[in-house]
C-alpha cells in the first residue's frame, strides 16, 4: 500500500514524495482513514512508529479542505517536551509546505515574545507544551474557542512527567464539539481513565501490544561492574566502528560525566538534560542530527523528542527504574523501517531492573560474554553490601 491509497490530496502527496516517503507505516495505514472520517481516535503505539504523520497528514488535509474566515487556532497538538514539540512543528512544515495553512510551536524555557508575535498574526495549527500553553492562555494570548481538532500526544509521558493536571486544565478550555486524537505508548489505568473522559466513541488503533519492543531492534546486554561502564562503552564504540549512538543515563550528572569521558577519548559527544538551556539542548540535538557529533548522552526526559531515522545504536548506560521506559529508549533506533541495535549495561545492583524489563517485554535479552570488562561474579548489589558492612560494624561493636 502507498500513501496514494489513503485518499490524501495532491498537495500532501507532493510533499511526501519530496521527503522520500512512499509507503505508510502500520499506524499510518490505520489511523489516517479514521481521522479523515472525522472520528475520535485512540492510538496505542510505540515511539518510532510514525505517529506524527499519522495525525499530522489528515489534520492538514481536513483543515486545508475546509475554508475558515476566522483567524483562531483550529488545531492544538499538546506534547510533553520542547524537543518533541519542535520535531512535530518541523514535520508539519515539511508535510504542509503546499497548503495554505499556518502553524507555530510554543514551549517554555525561552522568551515568549516571538511566540506571542506569531500567535497575534494568526495560527491554524498550534503545537505546545502544557506549561507554556497555560501561561499564555492565562495572559489572554491564546483562545481555543475555534478549535476543531485536538491531539494529545505521548499521554503516558505526560503522566510520568507530572503534567496530567495541566492537561486536564487545558481540556476544560476546549470546545465540547471537537475531534480528539489520543496517542500513548502504554495504557496505565490513569491514562485509560483520561482517554474515557476525553474521547467520544473512539476508534482504537493498536499497532503493537503495549510495552512490546520493536521487532527489528537487536537487543543485547553486557554484565559489567559499574566503574567499568565508561571503558566498556568506549571499547564498543571504537571496536565496532559505531558512527552514531544515543546513550541513556539515569542522572544529569551521569550524562555529563559520560560525555566528558568520551570527549577526552576524541569521540565527539554532548550531553542533554533538564539542567541545560533550551538553546544548548537544541544545538546539541541539531549537531547530532547533522553528524557533527557522534554520541549524544541524554536523560530520559530530554531524549523524548529525538527522531532520527538513521540512528543505528542506543545504549542503556544505566538501566531504567521503570521497565516501560526501556521500551521508549530503544524505540529511538529501528525507526522508519530501519534496523537498530540496543545495548544495555547491567551492573550488580541493576539485575532486578533487567529482570523486570524482560518480564514486561516477554523476552530474554541475549547476554554477550567475552568482553574485556566482565562483571565480578562475587559482586553483590550495593544496598546488600552496605547492609552487610553495617551489620559487621554493629557486630564488631557488640564484641
Amino acid at each position: 500500500m502507498s500513501f496514494k491509497n489513503l485518499e490524501l490530496d495532491e498537495a500532501l502527496l507532493k510533499a511526501l514524495d519530496t521527503q522520500g516517503y512512499t509507503n505508510p507505516t502500520p499506524i499510518q495505514k490505520q489511523a489516517i482513514p479514521v481521522v479523515l472520517s472525522g472520528k475520535d481516535l485512540l492510538g496505542v503505539a510505540q515511539t518510532g512508529t510514525g505517529k506524527t504523520a499519522a495525525f499530522g497528514l489528515p489534520i492538514l488535509q481536513l483543515l486545508n479542505e475546509k475554508k475558515s474566515s476566522n483567524r483562531g487556532i483550529r488545531s492544538l497538538i499538546l506534547t510533553p517536551t520542547r524537543e518533541l514539540a519542535i520535531q512535530i512543528d518541523e514535520s508539519l512544515e515539511a508535510y504542509g509546505k503546499h497548503t495554505r495553512l499556518s502553524h507555530s510551536v510554543i514551549f517554555g524555557g525561552v522568551s515568549q515574545h516571538s511566540q506571542v508575535q506569531k500567535l497575534k498574526r494568526g495560527v491554524d495549527i498550534l503545537v505546545a507544551t502544557p506549561g507554556r500553553l497555560l501561561d499564555l492562555m492565562n495572559q489572554g494570548f491564546i483562545n481555543l474557542k475555534s478549535l476543531e481538532i485536538f491531539v494529545l500526544d505521548e499521554a503516558d509521558r505526560m503522566l510520568d512527567m507530572g503534567f496530567i493536571h495541566d492537561v486536564k486544565k487545558v481540556i476544560k478550555s476546549l470546545p465540547e464539539k471537537r475531534q480528539t486524537l489520543f496517542f500513548s505508548a502504554t495504557m496505565p489505568e490513569e491514562i485509560q481513565n483520561l482517554a474515557k473522559m476525553m474521547l467520544k466513541n473512539p476508534v482504537k488503533v493498536e499497532v503493537t501490544p503495549p510495552s512490546s519492543t520493536v521487532d527489528k531492534i537487536q537487543q543485547r546486554v553486557y554484565f559489567t561492574n559499574k566503574p567499568d561502564k565508561r571503558k566498556l562503552l568506549l571499547h564498543l564504540l571504537e571496536s565496532n566502528g559505531i558512527e552514531t549512538a544515543l546513550v541513556f543515563t539515569r542522572t544529569k550528572h551521569g550524562a555529563d560525566k559520560v560525555a566528558r569521558f568520551l570527549d577526552k577519548a576524541k569521540i565527539r559527544s554532548a550531553a542533554i538534560h533538564g539542567n541545560k538551556s533550551q538553546n544548548a539542548r537544541q544545538n546539541a540535538l541539531n549537531n547530532f542530527k547533522d553528524g557533527k557529533l557522534n554520541v549524544l548522552v541524554a536523560t530520559d526526559i530530554a531524549a523524548r523528542g529525538i527522531d532520527i531515522d538513521e540512528l543505528t545504536h542506543v545504549f542503556n548506560f544505566d538501566l531504567p527504574n521503570v521497565p516501560e521506559t526501556y521500551v521508549h529508549r530503544i524505540g529511538r533506533t529501528g525507526r522508519a523501517g530501519n534496523e537498530g541495535i540496543a545495548i544495555s549495561f547491567c551492573a550488580a545492583d541493576e539485575r532486578k531492573e533487567l529482570k523486570d524489563i524482560e518480564k514486561l517485554a516477554s523476552i530474554k535479552i541475549p547476554v554477550i560474554d567475552g568482553h574485556p570488562y566482565p562483571m565480578d561474579l562475587n559482586a553483590e548489589p550495593a544496598p546488600a553490601a552496605q547492609n552487610r558492612n553495617r551489620n559487621n560494624r554493629q557486630s564488631s561493636r557488640r564484641r
